[in-house]
């Protein structure tokens, strides 16, 4: 049985890899890199500090906590016990791989990029309300498109992917559960202090 599994693991990363085109590449490594994210995140929080107001002091703190959580169980807990080789590195992939972004470091179960994107997108679909839906279809979309981005590019099989973005949720799931138990002892603007005094 695992043998079968390792084997659609390996199956279905050279597909992904395989399916490479000179736009496709280029998309895949502008969704796999960490910092071009960043204005993204900034014009992230600016619309939760509208939205929650006072209560994104608790928000994203936790937000950062849930997704600094993930990244380093990821890479300092998973990839070091497992020490399983990233597809880049090993020896029998590495030569039929298109590399068209390097290859990271040594290991890669389990994928930092799922457990990171996954941990926010679960933690935001779980704190804001139902008329959100199309901004949290969006969030699932973009952790979808990171995620894959990893096996397409040849540093993560599918499982790595995988088994990330169940930690990212887990962590995520259990931030949100914090953020709602505390936020509901939090008045969402300085109005409603004042009205309450």
């Amino acid at each position: 049985m695992i043998d079968q599994l390792q084997g659609l693991d390996r199956w279905l990363l050279v597909a992904a890899n395989a399916r490479h085109q000179k736009w496709l590449d280029a998309f895949m490594v502008f969704f796999s890199e960490r910092f071009v994210w960043f204005p993204a995140y900034l014009v992230l929080v600016v619309a939760l500090a509208y939205y929650l107001q006072r209560r994104v002091l608790l928000a994203v703190p936790l937000l950062a906590l849930c997704i600094g959580l993930a990244d380093s169980i990821s890479s300092r807990f998973f990839k070091p016990f497992f020490a399983r080789l990233r597809p880049c590195h090993d020896p029998e992939l590495s030569e039929t791989l298109n590399l068209v972004h390097g290859c990271g470091g040594q290991f890669g179960f389990i994928s930092s990029h799922a457990a990171n994107s996954f941990a926010l997108a679960v933690f935001l679909s779980l704190i804001l309300p139902r008329r959100f839906r199309i901004a949290k279809v969006f969030l699932f979309i973009w952790a979808a498109l990171v995620s894959y981005s990893r096996i397409y590019l040849g540093a993560h099989y599918p499982s790595d992917v995988v088994a990330g973005a169940l930690l990212g949720s887990v962590l995520a799931w259990v931030a949100a559960i914090t953020y709602e138990r505390i936020a509901v002892r939090v008045p969402p603007t300085l109005q409603n202090m004042r009205s309450n005094a």
